[in-house]
């Protein structure tokens, strides 16, 4: 197996705003695994507060033996030897294994989603992300989000109420809501629930601190929506500690490491009867294809990754009246790829 792992920097279209922090750019690792003349591409996006960059990528990646991954791949006993090196990085551990996939499909010539069991004719309708900011540079946003047929709303400040009604005044599309734990006090927490409600919420993330198991539980268990836990779930362990606080999950590909994690999630939080939501840091294409190859078997989907930056260097996967559409490739279905950019 040989790597080529570079350095990148994903730059945004606009001030990706939420509760407790503001950026306008996200380092990125983007990877080529080529495994006897095929080659599979991952990536990982390293937003700040999860405490990767390039450094402790680059640092990772200097203590895999890349002679461990033979096909055809053991998935399990690989994301647990990439465990072994370090329990931390999960979103370079993403890439590793993203692209392990990628390799995979192609060597059985069979597209990701097929393998991972997934219906294409089942896709849900993907949203486009809204950060908080200004009335107008919110406008400014949603003229952006033409192609979707739901957004999703950034919330968790003193203001929340005004920012949905700039967004009603442009767009009666059905809202997915992302408090990003910024909501501290219960009572105050359900009664903008359930005004949310009524003004198209279709759920509503991490309300709470996750570490509030209770006071995330107490809304659960008085919510007109379903309440999604994010921040309190990353990997599959997590999904026992929050079972019954919660209504669903949101599963991030750069939390999980990778999409066969990600996978047994899925079939976990099934199995307790809870909903699914899959979603994305700021990314390419890569892994918007990835969790596409896995969106179906998911309720709902936030993978704007592509939508949102200005310099993604390959093809934005296709969208059709608000849902993607997975492409008969084997492997990811990665297009447009630059030929000088995997240069070492």
């Amino acid at each position: 197996m040989k790597a080529i792992p570079i350095a990148f920097t994903l730059e945004l279209k606009h001030p990706f705003t939420i509760a407790g922090f503001s950026r306008t750019s996200t380092p990125l690792l983007l990877l080529k695994l080529t495994y006897e003349n095929v080659d599979g591409y991952g990536e990982a996006s390293m937003v700040p507060y999860m405490g990767e960059n390039h450094d402790t990528a680059a640092q990772f990646l200097q203590k895999v033996n890349w002679d461990r991954f033979v096909f055809p791949f053991n998935f399990p006993e690989l994301i647990a030897y990439l465990d072994s090196l370090s329990p931390a990085n999960p979103a370079v551990k993403a890439a590793i294994e993203i692209a392990l996939n990628d390799i995979n499909g192609k060597l059985l010539q069979k597209p990701c989603y097929e393998i991972y069991g997934a219906d294409p004719a089942k896709m849900p309708l993907t949203s486009y992300t809204v950060g908080i900011a200004e009335p107008e540079l919110m406008k400014e946003k949603l003229a952006d989000a033409k192609d979707f047929k739901v957004i999703k709303v950034k919330l968790g400040t003193d203001n929340d109420k005004e920012v949905i009604r700039t967004i009603r005044s442009v767009t009666s599309l059905p809202l997915y809501i992302d408090a990003n734990q910024g909501w501290a006090d219960r009572k105050t927490a359900i009664a903008l629930i359930y005004w949310l409600h009524d003004q198209g919420a279709v759920f509503i993330e991490q309300p709470m601190n996750k570490l509030d198991m209770e006071g995330n539980a107490w809304l659960t268990g008085r919510s007109p929506i379903p309440i999604i836990a994010d921040e309190a779930v990353q990997r599959l362990t997590d999904i026992d500690k929050i079972k019954g606080s919660y209504h669903g999950i949101n599963v991030k590909l750069m939390k999980s490491g990778g999409m066969y994690e990600a996978h047994q999630m899925i079939l976990k939080a099934r199995s307790y009867d809870m909903k699914v939501l899959i979603g994305c840091m700021s990314e390419t294409s890569i892994a918007t294809l990835a969790g596409m190859a896995l969106a179906p078997l998911c309720n709902w989907a936030d993978l704007d990754g592509p939508y949102l930056t200005r310099n993604n260097p390959f093809a934005t996967p296709e969208l059709q009246n608000g849902r993607y559409v997975l492409a008969d490739l084997p492997g990811l279905g990665l297009k447009g790829l630059p030929n000088d950019l995997f240069i070492p």
